[in-house]
């Protein structure tokens, strides 16, 4: 038989298992994405009209509700994941987790790897969801096409990414407030507004090489493809896992010369 996992990993896995899902807020971030999915894919599914072939949305008005469900799930994965690598720290379980699994590069691997699983599961589940209420209520306004397809994987990638960025962010600030708000208010404020910056000094398509914009040209695979905003999808992707990468091996080694 292959182990999927090998086998010294396992035990800080379950650890790391364990505290995602028994956290209550974890269930409450669940339940919260779920209505969000429900709500939205049914509101624009019925609200929208036609599709249309030559619209910029290539996957047509009723699944706008299925990006905003998805792109809520990607900004609540890099929150988990940045509060709870950081709450570690703050509550010191991170001295008692030590304790069992010395090791600390299977101690970043297993918190990696475990905060990606759940944000990828999550955004699988909340994009089941908004695909059954727009085959409910959207009926010939949308189409199952390869770039439908495309937005789905994409969005499962996404959010794994971001848990993945949102962790090293945590594991180096340390503290959940700061981790949280650096995430927030990148995503949010400071690369939108590099995007009008850049744009208006007439150099839009560096912003291409940013986090934002590469998860954006991720998840809008084939839409606004003149947007200077927006790299090509498979070129976005690429960025994205470096920016993962990137983060994710700052945190690692943050975590291994931390006084725990």
């Amino acid at each position: 038989m292959i182990d999927v996992v090998p086998a010294e990993l396992i035990p800080p896995v379950l650890s790391e298992y364990r505290k995602a899902v028994t956290l209550r807020y974890t269930r409450v971030l669940a339940g919260a994405m779920i209505a969000t999915a429900i709500v939205a894919a049914t509101a624009t599914a019925l609200l929208a009209g036609l599709r249309d072939p030559e619209g910029d949305l290539v996957t047509g008005a009723a699944t706008i509700g299925l990006y905003i469900a998805v792109f809520v799930v990607i900004v609540t994965a890099a929150v988990f994941g940045a509060a709870g690598a950081a709450g570690e720290h703050q509550h010191n379980t991170l001295v008692i987790t030590a304790l069992f699994t010395v090791d600390r590069d299977r101690l970043a691997g297993a918190k990696y790897l475990v905060t990606a699983a759940a944000a990828a599961a999550a955004a699988l589940a909340v994009e089941i969801v908004a695909m059954l209420c727009l085959l409910l209520f959207g009926r010939g306004k949308f189409e199952l096409t390869a770039d439908l397809f495309g937005v789905l994987g994409g969005g499962v990638l996404a959010a794994a990414c971001w848990a993945v960025i949102g962790t090293g962010i945590g594991l180096l600030l340390r503290a959940p407030a700061p981790a949280i708000g650096a995430v927030l208010v990148w995503l949010l404020l400071a690369e939108p507004l590099l995007w009008v910056v850049t744009a208006g000094i007439g150099l839009p398509g560096v912003v291409t090489l940013l986090p934002g914009s590469a998860t954006l040209s991720t998840v809008l695979v084939g839409s606004f493809a003149d947007s200077d905003l927006l790299a090509p999808a498979p070129a976005a992707i690429v960025v994205l896992l470096l920016w993962a990468l990137g983060i994710g091996a700052a945190g690692w080694w943050s975590l291994r010369r931390a006084e725990l």
